[in-house]
């Protein structure tokens, strides 16, 4: 293991006493935690909204849950960078851009936290989009006496790197769906079971397909499965917009809080926000990068889930695969999931309370539903 590694600092100029609003009136909340604990999200039940309170962009002087988790992890290099290495620059005005929008070398680095004995049967745990591998922290820990358990990182998010579009990295399906199959060679080259959520999903069951020989059993959470899940929420598709997305999608509260609370029921604490909300304060790079994928899914995301369905249902498909799914799920509807499932080989287990990043709502739970479940 590498030594632990020192998450860069930041200072953002931004307001400290936030208040967002919802655009309808909440019926009901709770609070996310203990009655004594501060800046809280507000839950609401109904609309696409959120409500955030007392909130902090900056982070407190000394050691932040950023820092920790980064603490955690290793960079891992996988992938190698397409063209002629040429410094990014500035889409609008040429400028050449920040070391964050730079290709760190001829390899990409990937953010991956690990835990678990190396000697157990490794399981990958793939985050969705748009998320990160901290979604994970609650299912590591329930995984890790049975199972070395990998979380990481996409390129684009969290802690991974983030090139510029047209600069050694494109974020199409295709090219991610690549650059997986480097990234599992580097830190899972046996047998593996593999766990993913949401939008990634049929990047990864594309993978599957080529490497049934490889995996011992595909859990998908909260996949897009019908075609009623080819389009994307609004609250996604907005950063695909021309310029106005790129507005957005420089704006943290926008491209990370309300992109993980619009989706479902979450109670989250500041103190995890802020490590989803770092990638977009510290440089421009996490925002340009949603930009692109956004656009990506928005092209081809119909036809892999098309793809995706035919694989999951042909005769030539042997691998275990079990469906989770967060009943709370404001983006994907449940309805034709189980009819998809119905008669195929594959099971369904549902989550009462979770949206959809289960992980993220539900960990503990998920954690010990993931382990019956590849306990068979």
């Amino acid at each position: 293991m590498a030594p632990p590694l020192a998450a860069p600092r930041f200072h953002a100029a931004l307001p400290r006493g936030l208040l967002l609003r919802p655009r309808k009136p909440l019926r009901s909340w709770r609070r996310a935690a203990r009655p004594d604990d501060q800046d809280l999200y507000v839950d609401d039940d109904i609309g696409d909204g959120f409500s955030f309170s007392g909130g902090k962009y900056a982070e407190a002087e000394g050691p932040s849950k950023s820092d920790e988790w980064f603490a955690q992890g290793r960079m891992v290099k996988a992938h190698a960078l397409y063209g002629n290495k040429e410094k990014a620059k500035d889409p609008f005005f040429g400028l050449t851009m920040g070391s964050g929008s730079q290709s760190s070398g001829d390899v990409f680095n990937w953010f991956c936290v690990e835990a678990g004995s190396s000697s157990n049967p490794t399981v990958l745990l793939i985050h969705g989009f748009p998320s990160q591998a901290y979604s994970y922290r609650n299912v590591l820990p329930v995984l890790s006496d049975k199972y070395r358990s990998i979380a990481f990182d996409w390129l684009g998010f969290g802690f991974s790197d983030k090139p510029q579009p047209k600069y050694g990295f494109d974020y199409t399906l295709d090219e991610y769906t690549s650059a997986l199959e480097s990234l599992i060679d580097a830190v899972a080259p046996d047998k593996l079971s593999i766990v993913v959520q949401g939008y990634f999903a049929p990047i990864v069951v594309k993978y599957a397909n080529e490497h049934q020989d490889k995996l011992n059993h595909l859990i998908l959470v909260n996949p897009p499965i019908t075609d009623k899940h080819a389009k994307l929420p609004s609250t996604l598709a907005c950063f695909s917009n021309f310029l106005l997305g790129e507005v957005f999608s420089q704006d943290p509260l926008r491209a990370s809080d309300k992109a993980l609370t619009s989706s479902g029921p979450y109670m989250m604490k500041e103190e995890d926000a802020t490590v989803y909300r770092r990638p977009y304060l510290v440089s421009g790079a996490s925002g340009f990068a949603l930009n692109a994928i956004t656009r990506a899914m928005g092209k081809d995301l119909k036809a892999y889930i098309e793809s995706m369905r035919s694989i999951l249902a042909s005769d030539s498909w042997n691998t275990k695969t079990t469906i989770c799914w967060g009943l709370r799920d404001r983006w994907l509807t449940y309805d034709g999931v189980e009819d998809f499932c119905d008669g195929l080989k594959h099971n369904v287990v549902q989550l009462p309370m979770a949206g959809h990043h289960a992980q993220e709502d539900r960990g503990e739970e998920l954690g010990n539903i993931i382990k019956r479940i590849l306990r068979g």
